[in-house]
């Protein structure tokens, strides 16, 4: 594959010492703690210590910054203040700025020539009081008329626009535990050789032969999907960990500055900057989401609250990943080569996948293309017009005459067939890439709303930050259950993960007993489709975890699963699982009974799938703390069950007529109106068709390949 820029630069940085030329330069709002932490840093670094304010300007104007405000007035004061910027040079220096540098484009722009920029992110309630107790006098803006919280909150967007790398500071943490964070922090930036990926099937003992030839980054776990000796990918060191004070310092954020400060630790700089990823996570969720709070958990009744997940455009939790990932993987992809990325989908994933990769820019769209295959008669009639009505220029829907399991098999096969992959690169210039839950990057924007879900329940109020939840996801491959899980390592205080399975219940039988067996089992259509799973991929990155990463032992697992249709854990391993893992099923009628009595009480309408979690939930929990069910869909999706549980007695076979149904119920949530227009355009819609047979996938591969971007 084509040699990403990034690693070029990436092998730059990393072998640029932490004490060359460049600069640490401190940015935050007042109140921060910048001087402080800039002169103890300088002291671990034995190099000079400047700060703007007492070094800078008020030797450049021979007096005082408050008497240079009250002097000129605000907006003078931040143009003499750029001034003296532009003409202050530094190098191998601690640079402490001033809370209102950042507002003035061209001197940050100069001082940043020769720096990396770290922003003292510190929670506004915390710089409030500091100020206060400072009794600071000297706020540029700050007038009668205007608020502090208002400027700390307006300054924002400043020092969002320059930092190279973000500290959290809580409320009390010391001005030297500060400091130590920020030296981890700037050699994590200069060392992105400490994160590297590795197979789930690569050995324990080294690595294996792809890893041999080049280390693997985040840039390219992103484009390539699945490793080529049929693993997934999993960060070779590990998740990142957040303290106690760095999710409190959270709990006040909004959705969108949540996700970039988890995402920040995920993804290295060198392969995202911190500046870009804003932009793609503000392009994701900013306006493509229908409820201002993206993710909004609502209390259900009693100990449960619903986790809202469904106002994304195509009215499904998979919308959180695939309205983000296709702008990393833009970003990530190397110039030179052409896109084809395959989506197998159970229902949910195709009709966001084709959504999200159509909402690229033109000038990506050119060199993008996406094509989705499901099981043409195994999921719902409304998710069927749905991904026929997400159809775009470079996205396209293909139904299987056979079930998910199929399709996702087949795809694997395909990804891990060289002669194929090397024929379309050779003879076409494009490569294949994967935006299924097997995609590492679609795990990590799941693992961002199970941890905002616990700050919102510790910021209305409902509990105090370190005491536990317990999570109740509707599991069929198990993407969503293990970000809930990596959510729970990074600090999030879950107690118990509890799988909701329908009647395709392998995953509660193997949770249970340790056997995963599909021997003599057949896939059964139920209402809630998008579990309607008998192989759950993202099961072998939490296998490889409990294992102690034992590539080996993964690989023979999978291989017997492949081979013999079964395989069984180790007692260890499973005294390990079902410490972190309790599990559950309920039938089809069970569903539509919680959907029934949840409506009758309430007034509120479940989904299918929310309705599996919400019986599972009730049987397995023991209301000693609350629990927050996952609402991995809108009702609307799902209208036939949802009018059958309402014991309607005649159907309307037409999707458009079934959802102007339910809206007389006036029920909560109301009806899904994205859903609902993308509907009306399918009227005149078509798709493609074709066999279950990976000769035939690969086939029409290669067709849609030279259709579009020959």
């Amino acid at each position: 594959r084509p040699v990403a820029f990034a690693h070029i630069w990436k092998s730059w940085f990393s072998n640029y010492s932490l004490l060359g030329k460049k600069n640490i330069i401190l940015m935050g709002p007042p109140g921060a703690g910048k001087t402080t932490v800039g002169r103890i840093v300088g002291q671990k670094l034995d190099c000079p210590v400047i700060d703007i304010d007492d070094d800078i300007l008020e030797r450049t104007w021979n007096m005082s910054v408050s008497e240079k405000l009250q002097d000129v007035g605000f907006e003078e004061f931040l143009e003499e203040e750029g001034k003296a910027l532009l003409k202050f040079s530094a190098s191998g220096s601690v640079i402490s700025l001033s809370g209102s540098n950042p507002m003035h484009a061209a001197g940050m722009q100069h001082i940043k020539k020769n720096g990396i920029v770290v922003y003292l992110d510190v929670p506004t309630r915390v710089i409030m009081s500091r100020l206060k107790s400072m009794e600071m006098d000297r706020i540029v803006g700050l007038s009668p008329g205007t608020s502090l919280k208002d400027i700390l909150q307006f300054r924002k967007q400043f020092y969002k626009r320059w930092f190279d790398i973000r500290v959290l500071c809580g409320g009390e943490v010391a001005a030297e535990v500060v400091a130590e964070k920020v030296l981890d922090a700037v050699k994590r930036y200069q060392d992105s050789e400490l994160e590297t990926f590795i197979s789930t099937r690569s050995r324990r003992s080294g690595r294996s032969t792809e890893e041999d030839s080049h280390k693997i980054y985040f840039s390219d776990v992103v484009t390539q999907g699945l490793a080529l000796d049929g693993g997934l990918f999993v960060p070779e060191r590990g998740l990142p960990k957040f303290t106690a004070e760095e999710w409190q310092g959270l709990i006040e954020a909004t959705y969108i500055e949540r996700a970039q400060v988890i995402l920040e630790r995920c993804i290295h700089p060198a392969d995202i900057p911190a500046s870009k990823l804003a932009e793609i996570i503000e392009t994701a969720y900013g306006e493509n989401f229908s409820c201002s709070k993206v993710a909004p958990v609502r209390h259900l009744a009693g100990n449960q609250f619903l986790l809202e997940l469904f106002h994304g455009p195509t009215a499904s939790f998979k919308d959180f990943a695939l309205q983000l990932v296709p702008h990393l993987f833009a970003y990530c992809i190397p110039r030179s080569c052409n896109y084809l990325i395959l989506v197998a989908t159970s229902g949910d994933t195709g009709s966001a996948a084709l959504d999200g990769f159509s909402r690229l820019p033109d000038t990506d769209k050119q060199r993008i293309a996406l094509v989705n295959f499901f099981p043409e008669d195994g999921v719902s009639p409304i998710q069927k017009s749905q991904m026929i009505g997400c159809q775009k220029e470079n996205a396209w829907s293909v139904g299987v005459k056979s079930d998910f399991d199929f399709c996702q098999t087949a795809i694997k096969k395909i990804f891990t067939n060289s002669d194929f992959t090397g024929f379309l690169t050779v003879e076409y210039g494009t490569a294949l890439a994967a935006a299924n839950s097997i995609n590492w990057a679609r795990l990590l924007p799941q693992m961002v709303y199970h941890a905002s879900a616990y700050l919102d329940l510790v910021h209305q109020g409902i509990i105090a930050f370190g005491r536990p939840v317990d999570i109740c996801i509707p599991t069929g491959n198990f993407g969503n259950m293990l970000a809930a899980f990596y959510a729970k390592m990074m600090g999030i205080p879950i107690r118990k993960c509890i799988c909701a399975s329908n009647e395709n219940n392998v995953l509660t039988d193997f949770i249970r007993t340790g056997v995963y067996d599909l021997r003599g089992r057949k896939l059964i259509c139920s209402f809630s489709p998008a579990v309607d799973i008998l192989k759950s991929s993202n099961l072998e990155r939490y296998l490889h975890l409990i294992a102690n990463e034992d590539g080996q032992l993964v690989a023979q697992l999978f291989s017997h699963l492949e081979n013999q249709g079964h395989f069984q854990l180790r007692k260890d391993l499973l005294g390990k699982l079902q410490q972190d893992l309790v599990a559950g099923w309920c039938s089809d009628e069970d569903c539509l009974a919680a959907i029934h009595s949840v409506f009758s009480t309430t007034g509120y309408l479940l989904d299918t799938h929310t309705a599996v979690a919400k019986v599972v939930a009730d049987r397995l929990q023991d209301r000693t703390c609350p629990i927050i069910i996952s609402s991995t869909a809108h009702y609307s999706k799902f209208a036939p069950a949802i009018l059958r549980a309402l014991r309607i007695s005649e159907i309307n076979q037409n999707p458009l007529s079934q959802l102007y149904l339910l809206s007389s119920y006036s029920a909560l949530p109301p009806i899904h109106w994205g859903l609902l227009e993308t509907l009306k355009k399918t009227r005149n819609g078509h798709h493609q068709v074709c066999a279950a047979d990976t000769n035939v996938l690969m086939s029409h591969i290669e067709t849609l390949i030279q259709n579009y971007f020959m």
